[in-house]
């Protein structure tokens, strides 16, 4: 980091961190009690601050990740401060522990974004910055760090631990992937994907070697087409790779670490019946397709000020004109998916407190067939994401796909949270966008960052058979 922009990275923290607790303290002045899922993560909290280890909340999924860093760090300060009484562990100060961890997040972000585009080093470095600042803010991210939720310990774990894959430190990376996994279970995902990069990173360097050795035969292309014969390549290329004693002992010898986890995880699977710690009734994993349409569709909202632009209009309309049979078939198998594997968790349909409830409420329901004229929207948003990946090889796009495909299709809950992790690592791997484009970004997600504080402050109701104030929010 060169000097000066240090500096003003530094002055930018600063700038964000003092914003975010004058935030802060708003929200927590209009809602001093727990609310929502934090009338279970607080008490939880709490009896951890008071040396209960073993008494636990049946109806809470999560492993102890949270409730265990926030003693961690509250448990220091009362000391030094002298603290006593209700102030310990509060539901004000329980909170706080995730505004450090969204300052966490601005610097890794930032760090991230160094590391993805060294080959745009030596340009401004105020791009750099403004991405990193405009991703730390991304909403539905950022309105949780104002509340005991596990979205920010999560994220930054999981952030620490690809940039220590990206600097080859993988025994670090590994830890941190199992604190990531107390924040919550499914970021085993996450931990495979950098595993997955580095399996990746060697599959490339064979498919150079093989691209090499054929270059006298005949060519093979640098770019595989999306056909039977490109899927018959790539697939080949696996197959071999894969059953390949050499290729598979210098893999397990960078990426022993990440196997070790991955056989610690199936342990703790077997050993507790499955993947959820409690609850497991209102989180069953089920082969919801759709949920994969969903997140093309939330990716692109949110990025578009970034990615959408008429030239890309133009090259899908192109592509669509150059391989009709392609989209055609595309469109098939989503109306079959969307068919026969569309799941509506109740939740969904039941709680008013949500911004999902009210998308699915005044779009979906309105009638049956929706879900089916929506589709090329869904496939413009999918090629969209597709082609933001374009600079990326053609093996760690495949990493990523499985993953994407693993941490949203098995959700049941339409959940905007669950989508956190995986836009941000889209986003993170798109080419650094120019200052104008993220100054619009940083703007509109300040926007909607503003506009959903405001909500929940502002326009709280009450349900008839409850006395309880109710809010909007994520």
């Amino acid at each position: 980091m060169e000097k000066f922009e240090g500096y003003i990275f530094a002055a930018l923290c600063s700038i964000n961190f003092l914003v975010s607790c004058l935030i802060f303290s708003r929200v927590t002045r209009e809602q001093r009690e727990p609310y929502m899922d934090e009338i279970f993560h607080v008490p939880q909290a709490q009896k951890y601050c008071n040396g209960k280890f073993n008494e636990w909340d049946p109806m809470i999924t999560t492993l102890p990740g949270l409730y265990l860093i926030s003693v961690g760090v509250i448990k220091p300060v009362v000391w030094l401060a002298n603290l006593t009484g209700e102030v310990v562990c509060s539901t004000a100060m329980l909170r706080f522990v995730n505004l450090l961890f969204n300052c966490g997040n601005l610097y890794l972000l930032y760090l991230l974004i160094c590391k993805l585009h060294l080959r745009e080093k030596t340009r401004s470095a105020s791009r750099r910055i403004l991405s990193a600042l405009s991703l730390s803010s991304f909403p539905v991210l950022y309105f949780f760090n104002f509340l005991y939720y596990t979205d920010a310990g999560s994220t930054f774990f999981i952030l620490f631990t690809y940039l220590m894959t990206l600097h080859g430190c993988h025994k670090a990376s590994a830890f941190l992937g199992v604190c990531s996994v107390f924040f919550r279970q499914t970021n085993i995902i996450w931990v495979a994907f950098c595993a997955g990069t580095l399996v990746a990173a060697k599959m490339d360097d064979a498919w150079r070697v093989e691209h090499t050795k054929k270059r006298d035969e005949k060519s093979l292309p640098s770019q595989v087409p999306l056909s039977f014969s490109g899927v018959k390549k790539v697939t080949l290329c696996v197959l071999e790779f894969l059953t390949s004693p050499g290729h598979v002992k210098a893999v397990l010898l960078v990426a022993w670490p990440y196997a070790v986890v991955a056989v610690g995880f199936l342990l703790f699977v077997l050993l507790n019946g499955g993947i959820v710690v409690g609850d497991r009734t209102n989180h069953e994993a089920c082969l919801n397709f759709p949920q994969l349409f969903y997140f093309f569709c939330f990716a692109f909202f949110f990025s578009a000020p970034v990615a959408l632009c008429y030239h890309r209009v133009l090259r899908f309309l192109q592509a669509m004109k150059r391989q009709p049979v392609l989209f055609l078939l595309v469109t098939v198998v989503s109306v079959l998916l969307i068919w026969k594997f569309t799941y509506v968790h109740k939740y969904l349909l039941a709680d008013n407190r949500h911004f999902n409830f009210y998308v699915w409420k005044k779009f979906y329901r309105r009638h049956e067939l929706i879900r089916f004229l929506v589709i090329p929207i869904y496939v413009f948003c999918g090629w969209n994401f597709l082609d933001s990946f374009k600079p990326r090889s053609l093996f760690w796009t495949l990493a990523f796909w499985a993953c994407l495909l693993a941490a949203t299709v098995p959700q049941k809950l339409l959940e905007f949270r669950y989508f956190i992790v995986p836009y941000l690592m889209y986003r993170l791997h798109m080419p650094l966008p120019s200052l104008h484009r993220l100054v619009v970004e940083f703007l509109f997600y300040s926007a909607v960052n503003a506009a959903t504080v405001y909500i929940f402050i502002t326009k709280t109701f009450h349900w008839p058979d409850s006395t309880a104030t109710q809010r909007f929010m994520w």
